[in-house]
């Protein structure tokens, strides 16, 4: 049998082959030997390709609707220290709390560096 390493992701010792990819059955991280045991980076941007980080300050650039109230987030509205969630699979990549409105989740195409 042979010694395969461990999940970068969690660790996991159950990690098997697959082709050419090793295969978590815990987390499903998949991930090849030549590139190693290295974090993939995911650089999230806004709207005009600037790269946003952790922390950034930005500005709404449309109206959004929101669900479940009957006010929207205008055009313009700053968001101070946001939160990027890179594996978000419904695409809401940012997380914030807006003044008025509470803890929310926001796309990156709808917003701008500040």
């Amino acid at each position: 049998m042979e010694n395969l390493p461990n999940c970068p992701k969690c660790n996991s010792e159950y990690t098997y082959e697959d082709g050419t990819l090793l295969v978590c059955p815990e987390c499903a991280h998949e991930w090849t030997l030549e590139g190693g045991n290295e974090e993939e980076a995911t650089v999230i941007k806004d709207v005009n390709g600037n790269v946003l980080n952790d922390g950034d300050a930005v500005t709404v650039v449309k109206d959004l609707k929101v669900k479940g109230s009957s006010s929207s987030i205008k055009i313009g509205t700053k968001v101070k220290s946001i939160r990027l969630v890179p594996d978000a699979a419904d695409g809401h990549d940012i997380e914030c709390k807006i003044d008025g409105f509470g803890a929310m989740k926001l796309k990156s195409s709808v917003v701008k560096k500040a």
